[in-house]
């Protein structure tokens, strides 16, 4: 009898100790093993447990440790960080289209034309052209283009009055909507629905942290159970085979029927089982862990085990229901990504809007045009005659301009010439665009709507998440109380059959029914934990993982899930 029940105290005090808090963690409430006591307890010395069931090295970790290698080695956030870069180069190339473009040209043409009359020998032209043009569409809807033309003319046709001949112009053109394109064009609507997407990408990119530490945390309380768990079900095998010894020599000494035997190895064979089974989950939960916070580029990638610091404690914690629901509906990532494609809605309303508005243009040119070269006196009657006869007459020079002469005119406005109107358009009948902006107006009714309905879910998640914290709570107690009332049962089944007023059969039924209830509260004290975390990730980002896609604008309209959210302002 003492023997038996020094056997169940010790198991009790070593369940128990499996899961003792030591010390406080952050305000979570979760606690710090003690190794010395946690290795005395469990009589599992170096290698830990961990190591044991897994195999390969053992590192101790904790979970801000796990934490923070997830933020600098999990592959999703790696590929997620790179999304703000590449919509970075997509605004820059939206906003390109804002840059002046600088044009250059030379040319040399030279033609030859035959003689079609005795007034038009055969000559020839050789014409040089130099040209600089600048145009640019700038960021208040106006565009404008300026030139400057340069010629050179050299001929022999007896008829020019110049040869060489120099010409150069300067011309500068405005255009300045005044209705349509006025407040917001094509390049503007680009421009700022490039902004709104590197917004999005911002929000996607913290949706994605926040559900790689929710499921870090996770994984590690995962752990952490298993571990408990194994821990739990090689006591129960220690427990078993220790009673199968003491049955066999009660059955040596004549004291216990021999079919007592029998059930205590079907009990062991059970319990090895159980162990087996508890290894495996302990390596699964290595594995999800490591693929969470660990480069897999590492050379002992699949070698490492973790040895949890940290330990799955209960210490119950009240939760701010309303407080939380108004901090989901002000940072939850899915609503927050909504409102930005409503807002690149109402980008896209507005320019609709804007598209079906008269075209009216304001127009302005101006230019400076002057002429130079060498002048050559005039042909007479009687050279026109001789031309007839073939007789190319003499010619002399009057005057010589050079091209610095002709540059001076053009820059001093010597000619100057000017244009300013106004260019109107009007639409005729309905429009593709009309069609867009109504169709744009109905789907704007439709996204507000689904807004609404999503604040409701996410006020649904967060109480949901919050009552099963509560429930959890209510698990832990009871399961705790279940564990008590069963050690206090097996303690009676085993005075009893110390006794001789019990059969080893009852005693076996209590033990596995301590284990059950053993693994029960620690699975208990586990699903609240990760409650907490539930609770606390369900403020911030959907806890299915869902988010609304964002597909590239079309013609008015940008598509989230299945339908189009275009807002009407």
């Amino acid at each position: 009898m003492h023997q038996s029940t020094l056997r169940l105290r010790t198991f009790a005090a070593a369940c128990a100790l499996a899961l003792a808090p030591v010390t406080a963690f952050a305000q979570t409430g979760h606690l710090r093993f003690d190794a010395a006591t946690l290795a005395a307890a469990t009589q599992i010395s170096a290698p830990s447990a961990a190591s044991q069931a897994a195999g390969g090295t053992a590192r101790p970790l904790s979970m801000d440790e796990a934490v923070k290698l997830a933020l600098e080695q999990n592959l999703g956030i790696r590929i997620q960080r790179i999304d703000p870069q590449i919509q970075d180069t997509t605004v820059a190339q939206s906003r390109s289209f804002w840059s002046p473009n600088l044009g250059t040209s030379f040319s040399r043409v030279g033609n030859n034309y035959p003689a079609i009359s005795i007034f038009q020998p055969a000559y020839g032209n050789g014409t040089t052209n130099a040209n600089v043009s600048l145009a640019q569409a700038l960021p208040w809807g106006g565009s404008y283009t300026a030139g400057w033309i340069n010629q050179r003319v050299i001929t022999d046709n007896p008829l020019s009055n110049y040869s060489p001949q120099l010409y150069s112009n300067v011309q500068f053109n405005y255009t300045q909507p005044l209705m349509r394109n006025f407040s917001i064009d094509q390049i503007r609507q680009q421009v700022k629905q490039s902004q709104k997407f590197r917004e999005l990408s911002d929000i996607q990119l913290q949706a994605v942290i926040t559900s790689t530490m929710r499921a870090v945390r996770d994984a590690y309380w995962d752990l952490v159970y298993a571990i408990s768990n194994q821990k739990v079900q090689q006591l129960s095998l220690e427990l078993s085979q220790q009673f199968l010894r003491d049955n066999q020599k009660r059955v040596e000494i004549g004291t216990l029927a021999p079919i007592d035997i029998v059930q205590a190895q079907a009990e062991v064979a059970s319990n090895e089982q159980g162990v087996i089974v508890a290894e495996a989950a302990i390596k699964t939960a290595q594995d999800n862990l490591r693929a969470l916070i660990l480069d897999p580029a590492q050379a002992d990638f699949w070698n490492v085990n973790f040895d949890p610091t940290d330990a799955a404690s209960f210490a119950a914690q009240s939760v701010d229901v309303d407080a939380a629901v108004r901090n989901a509906l002000d940072k939850r990532t899915d609503l927050l990504a909504a409102k930005n494609t409503l807002a690149i809605g109402d980008v896209n309303m507005k320019f609709l809007k804007n598209q079906i508005l008269p075209d009216v243009n304001l127009q302005a040119n101006y230019g400076a045009i002057s002429y130079g070269g060498t002048q050559l006196t005039g042909v007479s009657a009687a050279d026109l005659s001789n031309l007839g006869l073939g007789v190319v007459p003499a010619r002399s020079i009057i005057s010589q301009r050079t091209y610095g002469s002709v540059l001076g005119d053009v820059f001093s406005n010597a000619y100057p010439q000017w244009t300013v109107g106004v260019q109107i358009g009007y639409p005729l009948g309905s429009s593709t665009v009309q069609a867009n902006l109504a169709r744009a107006r109905l789907q704007a009714q439709q996204a507000e709507a689904q807004v609404k309905n999503l604040e409701l879910q996410i006020t649904t998640q967060v109480r949901l998440a919050a009552r099963n914290v509560t429930t959890n709570i209510k698990r832990v107690e009871s399961a705790r109380a279940s564990r008590e009332l069963q050690e206090k049962k097996l303690d009676a089944e085993e005075k009893k059959l110390a006794a001789g007023m019990s059969q080893s059969f009852f005693v076996f039924q209590a033990q596995r029914d301590l284990a059950v209830a053993r693994v029960a509260e620690i699975q208990a004290i586990s699903d609240y934990n990760k409650s907490l975390v539930d609770f606390d990730a369900v403020q911030s980002v959907p806890l299915n993982g869902g988010f609304p896609g964002i597909t590239t604008p079309g013609s008015g309209a940008i598509v989230t899930g299945n339908s189009a959210i275009i807002r009407a302002q």
